[in-house]
């Protein structure tokens, strides 16, 4: 009898073990709930403004910035995010005071209505104030801090001033290199790369998305069919899986794109494209919950650059390399 119940439990103990497994890494083979959405994509038109190719859209209390990475003027764009008449053009392109050379991240502090902007021609970040900017067209920024030169996140989300979660560089030779997500001290300028790694992968190109109220980021990979969730700890959560999953590597398909938290949700850029063409553009955005469970596919229709989510209306506002450069999608009755 006694050895019976040590059987019984060395196989409950088994079982156990491989639910654990299950749970942490899931095989999504099949993603075919596929809403076609393009009908529902609305254009917006800003104004008179011309903006540049490959424009980035952060959201900030009620202005929708859009940097443009490749003007030779104004870099920054201010709009009213409900009706997207537009309010200022800011940090003229140069070498000169209250300039950028080469612009880089947006940071946003939401708190103390105010955005960062990392200048990596100066290896500076400079500090806005939104109702200084929006009241003064004279307006001249303040220094936040120096960059390190040798190590420094790229894209960042800026939760305080000794913590902001980020894609680090980390160089793996004399001309490769991995990115990771990574705690960053601004002041200190210390870079602190998440632990977890998956066993699979050595070359790293990731986009990432961070919730500091549930305690976790997701990053999504650009040549992998992989999703992975972490706690702000860097621990494993969960692995995703999709039907393309491949452990070879390879440069060839473009897989995620941008990702960001909606509400609930978890939402990314999704290609699949060849990337030596126009075809690794995204136009799909696919939903999951928080445990990177797959809910359904939007397909928007249109090449989608880079997207935000603005909570207040419960939508997406998308960048486009299509006909139509600027648009926003509402979630309501899709999501």
């Amino acid at each position: 009898m006694k050895r019976i119940c040590f059987l019984f439990i060395t196989l409950l103990a088994f079982c156990a073990g491989c639910t654990h497994k299950s749970v942490v890494e899931k095989y999504q083979n099949k993603r075919n709930d596929i809403v076609n959405v393009r009908q529902k994509v609305k254009e917006i038109v800003p104004d008179d403004v011309l903006i540049g190719a490959y424009p980035r859209p952060f959201l900030m209390n009620k202005c929708l910035i859009i940097g443009d990475y490749k003007s030779s003027d104004k870099l920054i764009y201010l709009f009213d995010k409900d009706t997207f008449h537009h309010l200022r053009s800011i940090a003229p392109l140069g070498q000169g005071p209250g300039e950028i050379t080469i612009l880089g991240n947006i940071g946003i502090d939401e708190a103390h209505a105010k955005f960062y902007v990392s200048d990596h021609g100066k290896r500076e970040i400079f500090s806005y104030d939104l109702d200084s900017v929006l009241a003064d067209s004279l307006y001249m920024p303040q220094l936040k801090v120096r960059m390190n030169a040798n190590q420094f996140p790229d894209r960042y989300q800026y939760i305080n001033d000794t913590l902001c979660i980020g894609l680090a560089i980390e160089p793996t030779g004399t001309s490769g290199f991995n990115e990771s997500v990574a705690k960053w001290n601004m002041h200190t300028g210390k870079v602190t790369p998440m632990k977890y790694k998956h066993p699979d992968i050595k070359k790293k190109r990731v986009s990432f998305a961070a919730s500091v109220n549930d305690n976790f980021y997701v990053e999504c990979y650009t040549y992998r069919d992989l999703m992975t969730i972490c706690d702000l700890d860097g621990n494993l959560k969960y692995n995703i899986y999709g039907p393309h999953w491949s452990t070879k590597v390879t440069n060839r398909v473009h897989y995620y794109g941008n990702v960001t938290i909606c509400g609930d949700k978890i939402v990314a850029l999704y290609s699949g494209g060849d990337n030596s063409n126009d075809d690794y553009y995204p136009t799909k955005l696919l939903v999951f919950n928080k445990e990177g469970d797959y809910i359904k596919t939007l397909d928007t229709g249109y090449k989608i650059i880079d997207f935000c989510y603005d909570r207040d209306n419960n939508r997406i506002i998308m960048s486009l390399n299509d006909e139509i450069q600027f648009a926003y999608l509402d979630l309501d009755s899709i999501v």
